[in-house]
């Protein structure tokens, strides 16, 4: 989905494409952590000690990726499994693995308030348990000591290179015969607990014990699958099947786990952001305009809360505004790209050192403020007290106003200026774009709104009369000769343009003509694997990234084309579309990547039409999906 800027030593070879693609990993979180698991054999290979992939900018390197959030695990499998297989369990966050000798659970309990990772096996009878936990570290462990704490004997681990401790609390029966070399083999189940300071160990084990409540591991598994059904909505949705209900459920949770649920505190503010997908996705950082997809999902399904933690996390970020001699002077709340995940604005690419700037995201954090507001009566979210104020002068002041600073003047309206918007390209190739200006007339008009919420007419009547120079703006930049571009600039690149099907979907295109013109030049996106890609790329050097990166299948393009297809009453049409994915996710654990394989190659690897690139995605996954579906429930109730 996103240009990510890798040198130029990458280079990808074509193959045959009757080589398979190994399935999407599995992976579990809690909103303070990550964990993976392959699902042949279910090996854990990965727990991140945080929900996300860098903490922090790195002091040593201004446009490096950041400092890497720790990993604690190489490899954690029972021994003693036979063939195994690890799937979802009820649509939910606990992984279960199937073995020839029983079965196992690796899952972060959503009721513990720290990165925490319970793995546990039964075996298929009561005889004496075969096999054992065996862990090989990411780290070589630096220390060790066993404590005693609220009745529990525990062992508490540091590791070379890794700021955090980890926590090994014995769970479930004892293995016999285990060897005391073997870290994790004493015991059928643990409980991993990471802690950034080892003086808040007491208070954590004495949380686990309280969350455990005496329970076995089997009921503990069930006792999640409860607590979670009970945090689900009631999907306000009529389902086509069985695969498309399991998917919705699976999306809702993945959402779920995509947030990050750590408490803010002096230094970090990252609490409610969202990452644009799990590990081990590329992409588990995040990212505004992902997160503004999940939020709205979030709250259109019913999702209060998170919707509402995710709302407060955009003004509560800091510290940003990084970027203002880019944005013509205005200080900013909204990052231009992404952020750490200590909430801290990332406004560039690394790798190539490329700063980028995106002014699309500040409209989408609008209308995703807009939605939410549509959706409750929630007056006080515009009163609570943010990082540069309330909410609503932030929004006003250090959203709305930045954006309005940024606008060019084009025939008798404007448009937003040169940026590198949806698809994020190179600074350096920044245009005018179409997606960026939509993005702003849409999130000024829920503002509209918004500013008569809060009584401030003056305000509502000055956006009012912005959205109105930016809709004839908008008219003569990019539809030209009955035909919708994708930037002002001439170049066969963004000329059709899968961001042209998301504008038209959020209602600033209306003309059936330039709708039914833009739908059929979509054929010039079409590629192998049947569905469409985001841009005619124009590079030509397949030792770059992007050479590859743009020729593949982006499902958030398909996705926006169901939903195009729906306005214009082909239902037929939207729903191959959209039972294409459903039946894709099935096969693979009902997970939602971020492409699908239309040129194999090294990169991308697998046959055509295979899961690839980021996966799971969350907003432009996930997110996507639900809100497709709620769209298309609005969509027949008026028809």
């Amino acid at each position: 989905m996103y240009l990510r800027l890798y040198s130029t030593a990458l280079f990808c070879f074509c193959f045959a494409t009757s080589l398979p693609a190994a399935a999407t990993n599995l992976v579990s979180g809690n909103g303070f952590g990550f964990a993976v698991v392959s699902p042949q054999g279910g090996t854990i290979s990965k727990f991140y000690a945080h929900p996300y992939s860098f903490l922090r900018p790195d002091p040593k390197n201004a446009l490096g990726e950041g400092v890497e959030t720790a990993n604690f695990l190489k490899s954690l499998r029972w021994d003693g499994t036979g063939k195994a297989a690890a799937e979802y369990k009820d649509d939910s966050q606990i992984i279960e693995i199937r073995g020839d000798a029983g079965r196992g659970y690796v899952y972060m309990p959503f009721g513990l308030h720290h990165a925490a990772l319970v793995v546990s096996w039964l075996p298929n009878s009561s005889k004496q348990i075969a096999g054992g936990w065996r862990v090989e570290w990411n780290r070589p462990v630096s220390a060790r000591r066993e404590v005693q704490i609220d009745g529990a004997q525990v062992e508490v681990l540091r590791f070379d290179g890794i700021e955090e401790s980890l926590v090994a609390l014995p769970l479930g029966a004892k293995v016999a015969g285990a060897g005391s070399v073997d870290d994790l083999a004493g015991h059928a189940g643990w409980i991993l607990l990471s802690i950034e300071n080892e003086n808040e160990l007491d208070e954590a084990v004495r949380e686990v014990n309280a969350w455990r409540a005496g329970l076995r591991p089997e009921q503990l598994v069930t006792r999640e699958v409860t607590e979670v059904e009970r945090w689900r909505v009631k999907p306000a949705v009529t389902f086509t099947g069985d695969k498309e209900r399991h998917l919705w459920r699976q999306s809702e949770v993945m959402l779920r786990m995509a947030q990050s649920r750590e408490p803010d505190h002096t230094g970090r503010y990252g609490n409610g952001l969202i990452v644009a997908s799990l590990p081990d996705g590329v992409w588990f950082t995040p990212w505004v305009r992902d997160m503004a997809y999940a939020t709205v999902a979030l709250a259109r399904m019913g999702h209060r809360d998170e919707a509402r933690a995710a709302l407060l996390a955009y003004f509560q970020a800091r510290p940003t505004g990084k970027m203002r001699n880019e944005t013509r002077g205005a200080d900013y709340q909204i990052s231009v790209v992404r952020y750490f995940g200590d909430g801290e604005e990332e406004p560039f690419f690394t790798m190539e050192g490329a700063t980028n700037i995106e002014f699309d995201d500040w409209g989408e954090v609008l209308w995703a403020l807009g939605e939410y507001l549509k959706r409750y009566d929630d007056p006080g979210l515009l009163q609570t007290a943010t990082y540069r104020g309330k909410l609503y002068e932030s929004a006003r002041d250090y959203v709305v106003k930045p954006l309005l600073a940024n606008f060019d003047s084009y025939g008798s309206g404007s448009i937003v200026a040169e940026d590198t918007s949806i698809w994020e390209e190179h600074q350096k190739d920044q245009k005018h774009f179409a997606f960026s200006t939509a993005a702003a007339i849409v999130g000024l008009k829920n503002f509209a709104e918004i500013a008569r919420m809060a009584g401030d007419e003056a305000a509502r009547a000055d956006v009012l009369k912005h959205v109105a120079q930016l809709q004839t703006g908008f008219d003569a930049a990019f539809i030209r000769g009955g035909r919708l571009h994708g930037t002002l600039e001439e170049g066969e690149k963004n000329d059709i343009d899968g961001a042209l099907l998301a504008i038209i979907h959020l209602g600033v295109v209306n003309d059936p003509a330039v709708i039914r013109d833009t739908v059929a030049r979509m054929e010039l996106l079409k590629v192998a694997s049947g569905g469409y890609r985001r841009v005619r790329s124009n590079y030509t050097d397949p030792k770059i990234f992007e050479y590859w990166y743009e020729r593949q299948e982006f499902l958030f393009v398909d996705i926006s084309l169901a939903e195009v297809y729906r306005s214009l009453g082909h239902r037929d049409e939207a729903a191959a579309m959209m039972r294409r994915i459903e039946d894709k996710a099935a096969e693979d654990h009902d997970i939602i990547p971020e492409m699908y394989v239309a040129l194999p190659c090294d990169l991308f690897p697998g046959k055509i039409g295979d899961p690839t690139g980021a996966r799971p995605m969350a907003g432009y996954g996930a997110g996507a999906f639900l809100l497709d579906l709620l769209d298309r429930e609005k969509y027949e109730a008026k028809h």
